[in-house]
């Protein structure tokens, strides 16, 4: 078994560190070769939705992506990489890979001035550390999307069949839980 973590921009450091405390290698996607690589799901990673948007398309990666994630290949994404999953922004007329039945909301929380710690549940698991950092807020669900946590009456994580979608971050720090969960689903 390997994970594919998109190392294009964002915290993708962190979150190869994560599966590596579980003992899962992990591999890089950072051209377009690299998606030649097996591998049997993907991270896609906070950081600047904007430009990992524009990278994936510039880099001639995204059209490799999007069907992959479509005919089942799971993936896992926090914070903008849920903006890149989404089918709609709010706020944002543009659209990513469009595979998952959610609306979002980029930066719902505010400014990096505002980013915060708590701890939640999610999907069962009490007490799962999340960081807020810049958070999109998912607003909007359409049937058959499942949501697995919430903050103060807001979504935070859902899940669509292959795809599991946070808007807050789970690799900062020594939570392994989620990382898990999403080992679950391969």
């Amino acid at each position: 078994m390997q994970i594919a973590v998109l190392a294009l921009q964002g915290d993708f450091e962190e979150h190869e560190a994560v599966f590596r405390k579980l003992n899962i290698p992990t591999c890089q996607l950072r051209q377009k070769k690299d998606l030649d690589q097996n591998f049997d799901g993907l991270i896609l990673p906070g950081g600047e939705s904007t430009v990992q948007g524009k990278l994936l398309r510039e880099l001639d990666m995204f059209d490799t992506i999007r069907p992959r994630i479509q005919e089942g290949l799971p993936v896992m994404a926090t914070c903008a990489g849920s903006i890149l999953l989404a089918q709609q922004l709010l706020d944002d007329p543009t659209v990513h890979f469009g595979t998952m039945g959610i609306s979002v909301r980029r930066n719902a929380y505010g400014r990096q001035l505002s980013s915060f710690h708590v701890k939640s549940s999610f999907a069962g698991i009490k007490d799962v550390a999340m960081s807020f950092i810049r958070a999109p807020q998912i607003e909007f669900c359409v049937p058959g999307v499942e949501v697995l946590a919430e903050h103060e009456g807001r979504i935070t994580a859902v899940r669509q069949g292959n795809q599991l979608a946070m808007t807050f971050h789970p690799e900062l720090g020594d939570e392994t839980r989620i990382a898990e969960y999403f080992l679950n689903m391969l």
